[in-house]
């Protein structure tokens, strides 16, 4: 015979809620606006050509011909060549992201994210886990109709280590998908923890990083599938 306390713990398993974790620069929002930006606001106390040697990086990361991580590396590793200190970096990187979505910083979102996001809506918690500051970001998310999409909305997370609690906790409900464009900061943590995995962006063509799916953007990832088969097998 079962005890009340087995009863609850069989009724918790017939409600698995799966999550999936987004990143945002890179995932969400694309194309090189705010990375150009940020490089702009670190040109005053760059060379002349900083900027130039950003966008020279730039179209070979596109290319998938970059030794950098992303354009947020290229403008950090090409500063510090010349010696820019962090506390400048800093300071300009915070500037950037007050332009965020302006003429200055344009930002574009990945095709279909409303009809995305929507698809997902109520079939699993949707989580926006990001480096970035809630400055400008939150606006973009209002201004694309998706910020009310998210059950969950964490900022300045301070991945890869970051990730790891927000990953755990969502664990205790369900499977994990982790979205993402950089493995190391977006993906490791939840691979770690025994989560799925997806890659995104310029590097998921060439990545030899074991996930457990990409593609070039979110739009050709089988998001509702993943949640689907989790539902069905738990």
């Amino acid at each position: 015979m079962m005890n009340a306390s087995s009863i609850s713990s069989r009724f918790k398993d017939l409600f698995v809620t799966p999550s999936i974790v987004f990143d945002f620069d890179g995932t969400l929002a694309i194309g090189h606006g705010p990375v150009l930006a940020y490089a702009l606001c670190v040109a005053p106390e760059g060379s002349k050509d900083f900027l130039e040697r950003v966008r020279r990086e730039l179209r070979r990361y596109d290319d998938g011909q970059s030794i950098y991580r992303d354009g947020y590396d290229i403008v950090a590793k090409l500063a510090s060549e010349l010696g820019i200190d962090d506390g400048t970096m800093s300071v300009a990187y915070g500037e950037s992201r007050k332009l965020l979505g302006s003429d200055l910083a344009p930002v574009e979102h990945v095709r279909g994210i409303k009809d995305i996001l929507s698809s997902l809506k109520g079939h699993a918690r949707l989580v926006l886990a990001t480096n970035a500051p809630e400055n400008g970001v939150h606006d973009l998310l209002r201004q694309w109709g998706v910020a009310d999409l998210f059950d969950q909305l964490h900022f300045v997370v301070g991945k890869p280590a970051g990730l790891i609690s927000i990953i755990s906790d969502l664990q205790l409900d369900g499977p994990v998908l982790a979205v993402g464009d950089i493995y190391e900061f977006d993906l490791s943590p939840a691979a770690q923890l025994g989560a799925d995995t997806a890659l995104v962006g310029a590097t998921a063509t060439i990545s030899e990083a074991k996930v457990s799916m990409r593609g070039d953007s979110i739009a050709d990832l089988p998001l509702l599938a993943w949640v689907s088969s989790r539902v069905s097998s738990s």
